[in-house]
């Protein structure tokens, strides 16, 4: 909780990153939740679920080996016919210990030649899908070119048996199973986002196959991150839901962010810090942000002109500092932005303190526009503020 600008959705992308791909991550605004397609619950529901994953363990008959020799055979068209006659071929692979000849069919040739697998290239090759991962080029073929990519990775030819049994771990989330358990083309839905309401009994179903996973050891439960930005905005219906769903065995950390202070809880008529109730408050662990000093200001403000290949001038980055300071950060970055193209139409090759006065100059922040307002309140349509001023009187 904190005050606009201090950088509460800064550590939730913070978060996203530290915890790396293996941990699923989340993060919804609260006014996503209202839509005409899904119930307020449900939005919840596949969100919850969308921030756990199951890590499920599987063994697997890989195929790794040097690639020795490649040879395709094309069927001649007029002879095949048609569409017919599929490409043939065999694939020659050694170890340290063995080498063996493997029969090719069109699929793992079209494979084949996707991952543009040659000669020398050390493979691994998926028995039960056909699909190839190159793992590198063999030291004993580094010297067969004079000139090699940057990004050519050279290893050691395996050694042992050929074919081996590999563990394979695969980290998908319980959303992405029921989805693909709900209906007939649930794998497409996956990808068209069109998901829809998913039934009770569907993951009631999942919930009992996962646990059964987790007893004979093939899953793993990895409780992920959902994280939720402007928190007033939900209801007392949501807070209802959110309070019982923490209690459950398969709940992921819950990361609520405000900028409010004490409010009214929507869809009541009752006040409370945040604009959340006091039993869900009562739950949290409360972290407070405050405004950035200006030694910080300045900071960001010149990682995000690094990001944005701004040259900024010592001078021009301490004006901002002071302009953000004064103002709010996200001012002052957008001041950057514009500052940035002020400079680029003198044709300066850096942003100098002129360019960001020109900058300041051009583009009014929230207590400049204020100030405005009052002061030319009269020649604006329908201006509110000297009714009230009447009704106060």
């Amino acid at each position: 909780a904190g005050a606009p600008g201090t950088g509460k959705t800064a550590i939730a992308t913070a978060m996203a990153r530290e915890i790396g791909d293996g941990t699923p991550f989340v993060k919804i605004t609260a006014s996503e939740l209202y839509s005409l397609e899904l119930g307020k619950t449900e939005a919840l529901t596949q969100a919850l679920r969308r921030s756990m994953g199951v890590k499920i363990t599987e063994e697997a008959e890989m195929i790794e080996g040097e690639v020795v020799e490649i040879s395709i055979e094309r069927p001649v068209a007029q002879a095949a016919g048609p569409g017919l006659g599929g490409k043939s071929g065999k694939i020659t692979l050694k170890t340290t210990d063995m080498e063996t000849v493997y029969d090719l069919g069109t699929k793992m040739i079209d494979s084949l030649t996707k991952e543009k697998v040659t000669s020398g290239d050390v493979v691994v090759i998926d028995k039960a899908t056909g699909k190839v991962t190159k793992l590198g080029r063999s030291f004993a073929r580094s010297r067969d070119y004079d000139a090699v990519g940057s990004d050519t990775r050279f290893v050691n030819c395996p050694e042992g048996e050929l074919q081996r049994r590999k563990t394979v771990e695969h980290v998908v989330t319980l959303h992405e199973i029921d989805v693909i358990n709900s209906r007939q083309q649930g794998f497409l839905a996956l990808f068209a986002g069109d998901t829809g309401e998913i039934k009770a009994e569907v993951r009631d179903e999942i919930d009992t196959k996962v646990a059964e996973w987790r007893e004979e050891g093939k899953g793993k439960i990895i409780p992920g991150v959902l994280f939720i930005d402007e928190a007033h905005m939900l209801d007392i219906e949501c807070f209802s839901f959110i309070n019982r769903a923490l209690e459950s065995d398969m709940a992921p950390v819950l990361v609520l962010a405000s900028n409010r202070g004490i409010t009214r809880i929507r869809g009541t008529d009752y006040r409370s810090p945040h604009g959340l109730p006091l039993d869900l408050l009562d739950r949290l662990v409360i972290i407070a942000t405050s405004p950035y000093s200006a030694p910080e200001i300045c900071a960001i403000l010149r990682a995000r002109a690094a990001e944005e290949d701004v040259a900024l001038a010592a001078p021009a980055l301490a004006l901002l500092g002071r302009i953000g300071e004064e103002t709010s950060l996200r001012y002052a970055m957008y001041t950057v932005t514009t500052a940035a193209l002020v400079a680029a139409r003198r044709g300066a090759p850096e942003v100098a303190v002129e360019d960001v006065r020109r900058a300041y100059a051009l583009f009014a922040d929230v207590r400049r526009s204020t100030k405005f307002l009052h002061e030319y309140e009269k020649d604006y349509m329908f201006n509110e503020l000297e009714e009230s001023d009447k009704a106060d009187g």
